[in-house]
């Protein structure tokens, strides 16, 4: 029997490390997802130090065209959408206008929405730059939202709400991490108290209260399915609007390295979130 699709829950890309898209995409659809996450190229694990664990080829949506014509012929056949465009930041190296190309590309796409974070550690100049880059999606058509996550500049969702009175309500909204939010402080109260037009997307795992090491590290590979750790996801999928997409991250890089399928991993916490109301 077909799993129903429910209309706001995707998977991200980190869950699966960077699965090659148009087998995504199509494991996406067979789970009756409505969206995906996504960047324009693959996951190196070796840059994050990571050398004795390789799961996908490396590929490109920026230089490969054959990819690109496979990868929209999935999106169209499975019904998924690109729920998130990745990999934009306010960072120090580089200008926001830096970004236009891979704008361009997300828009030629089809995504509508565009997520950006924040490694720039002046905050005056993130806050500039992450408004540029507000303005840029803007005139592709895209949704702007920006991720907080503990130990940037933009580490709260109180950092968020500064950022975007800085940008202009309905220019950029809040991508809520649900890792990040309750880490950072956030409370089921806080939460239910925010003003719903602000949330744009939505982050679902589960973790424990506090981790162990860099919490970067834990972030990209150490969550936990939801239900299995100590967060209060029902209520925290309660609190959230009813319209709000939602997508699972849930990168658990010893499970995939001892050998679980990543199908097998997609589907359960695709069925965990199912269980908890998202």
């Amino acid at each position: 029997m077909p799993v129903p699709r429910m209309n706001r829950l995707g998977i991200e890309m980190l869950t699966l490390l960077g699965m090659p898209p148009v087998d995504y995409v199509r494991l996406a659809g067979e789970l009756g997802c409505a969206s995906v996450s996504t960047g324009l190229t693959g996951l190196p694990l070796a840059m994050f130090g990571i050398t004795d664990f390789a799961p996908w080829p490396m590929w490109s949506l920026i230089d490969d065209a054959a990819l690109r014509r496979d990868f929209r012929a999935a999106l169209t056949d499975s019904g998924v959408q690109i729920g998130l465009a990745e990999g934009f930041r306010a960072r120090s190296d580089a200008e926001a206008a830096a970004s236009a190309p891979a704008m361009d590309l997300f828009a030629d796409l089809g995504a509508g929405r565009l997520n950006a974070s924040c490694t720039e550690e002046d905050r005056a100049r993130a806050f500039d730059q992450l408004g540029e880059l507000a303005e840029m999606a803007a005139a592709r058509g895209m949704t702007f939202t920006v991720e907080f996550v503990p130990g940037s500049q933009i580490g709260s969702l109180g950092d968020v709400l500064e950022l975007i009175a800085h940008i202009g309500e309905g220019k950029c909204f809040a991508l809520i991490d649900s890792m990040h939010f309750f880490r950072s402080g956030g409370t089921l109260a806080q939460l239910r108290a925010l003003d719903p037009a602000v949330i744009g997307y939505v982050q679902l795992c589960d973790a424990p209260h506090t981790g162990e090491g860099p919490y970067f590290m834990e972030a990209m590979f150490a969550r936990r399915v939801p239900g299995t750790g100590d967060l209060p996801l029902a209520e925290f999928v309660a609190a959230l609007p009813a319209a709000v997409p939602i997508s699972v991250e849930v990168p658990i890089l010893a499970d995939l390295r001892a050998g679980l399928p990543p199908r097998d991993h997609a589907a359960r916490v695709v069925a965990a979130a199912r269980a908890i109301g998202a």
